[in-house]
């Protein structure tokens, strides 16, 4: 089956989401592990994928344990330093699609107002065909109503895309609706993907 678009998701796959690593290099990861047990990061931020402003959600959090204010408001106030870094080989792989003038999308669990910020900090971000981004949308993977979104609104057969994730609950939601997908776990395992596809060279997926 031919593919028509690629499809990117973009925490863990082209930029680290690991935010534990930026609070273990900045208190510690002792103190880190305290904070994270206490204080409901993941489950509060899944509400900025899903469309409240990401300050919306972490200030009043804050204030709720005002004994980790600081640390809870750096998950705003740092956020280029708590999605980060990128993950080269990945991004490599992105290009070299666009060189070849592959279509490709992102699919994607983010904010509105904070996926701006990482574009202006990895501009190649701003380089796909089309964004469909959570918080813009108000729906969230791995919820069906957001595949069908991207369906109606590229216009393409549904097993024409191939979508690449992380998560495998996305992968399966993907798959449920006839998508092609590959569950990511590492560039290497993309890059031989592409290339069985006759999507890159061997040299360009390199």
């Amino acid at each position: 089956m031919p593919i028509n678009a690629v499809i990117f998701d973009i925490g863990n796959v082209l930029i680290e989401w690991q935010p534990e690593n930026f609070y273990d290099r900045v208190i510690g990861p002792e103190r880190r592990e305290a904070f994270f047990a206490e204080v409901p990061l993941h489950e509060e931020h899944q509400r900025v994928d899903e469309g409240v402003a990401l300050r919306d959600v972490v200030y009043p959090l804050a204030d709720r344990f005002p004994h980790w204010g600081e640390e809870i408001r750096m998950w705003h106030d740092n956020w280029n330093d708590l999605a980060a870094p990128a993950i080269p080989h990945s991004v490599r792989l992105l290009g070299a699609l666009r060189d070849n003038g592959v279509t490709v999308f992102t699919l994607t669990n983010f904010g509105w107002d904070n996926f701006p910020i990482s574009q202006e900090a990895f501009p190649f971000l701003k380089g796909f065909d089309r964004e469909y981004v959570s918080g813009r949308l108000q729906l969230i993977k791995p919820d069906p109503a957001i595949y069908a979104h991207v369906e109606q609104d590229c216009g393409l057969a549904p097993e024409t895309l191939l979508f690449t994730d992380d998560r495998a609950d996305n992968i399966a939601a993907a798959d449920a609706r006839g998508w092609q997908t590959h569950h990511f776990t590492g560039p290497e395992g993309w890059a031989a993907r592409l290339v069985a596809e006759g999507l890159l060279t061997p040299e360009q997926a390199q």
